[in-house]
């Protein structure tokens, strides 16, 4: 790619329309944090530079400003392009680190630090802790989780894939953490689905 296709790149694949389309974004993300396990429909279309899609690309213009340091996975930190894109839009600050991030962005599972790599608030300060937003192919994948905790009735099942290694003993020490921890939103193609820290799995 030449510098100018580069940089046109950078400068386009933002929101159509950024306030209404950010408005659509937000309201999933909430639903789907309200309601753990639920896989909800995600509007608001954006275009960045692969390998960062379009689902994590639309969730990131909605919740990342200069004041939120982000942390990127390997394979979208190896891509420039990203990085440029993210700053251009959002003013975001990207962090080496993954317990210096606000947000953590990754596009595959499968290559992510363990949850404890993340900040995870302090007992003063729980909200200052990281939310991954985690790339994934299918929510019809094989391993199924069963989930129990607020806004939960009884239980609910969650089939990410594909998962971190070792994911649910990761996850339960993670909600044993509560109030502190980290929360994970899971996007494939038009959909969400979220795990905070206060989500069980059974």
């Amino acid at each position: 790619m030449n510098t100018h296709a580069m940089k046109s790149a950078t400068l386009s694949g933002g929101f159509a329309e950024p306030v209404f389309d950010a408005q659509g974004v937000f309201r999933a993300v909430m639903d789907a944090m309200a309601r753990p396990g639920k896989v909800v429909e995600l509007s608001g279309k954006t275009a960045p530079p692969a390998p960062l899609t379009p689902e994590a690309g639309a969730i990131a213009l909605t919740l990342l400003d200069h004041e939120t340091p982000v942390w990127l996975g390997q394979k979208l930190a190896v891509s420039p392009a990203v990085a440029d894109w993210l700053r251009f839009h959002t003013g975001c600050p990207i962090v080496t680190e993954p317990d210096e991030a606000a947000f953590a962005l990754a596009s595959d599972a499968a290559q992510m630090p363990v949850l404890t790599a993340f900040a995870k608030g302090s007992a003063d300060y729980p909200d200052r802790s990281t939310t991954l937003i985690v790339a994934i192919d299918t929510f019809d994948g094989p391993e199924m989780l069963t989930l129990k905790g607020p806004g939960i009735r009884d239980t609910t099942h969650l089939s990410p894939h594909p998962l971190p290694i070792g994911f649910a003993g990761q996850a339960a020490a993670n909600h044993a953490l509560f109030p502190r921890g980290v929360d994970m939103l899971f996007v494939t193609a038009g959909k969400l689905a979220a795990l905070p820290r206060s989500t069980r799995i059974t």
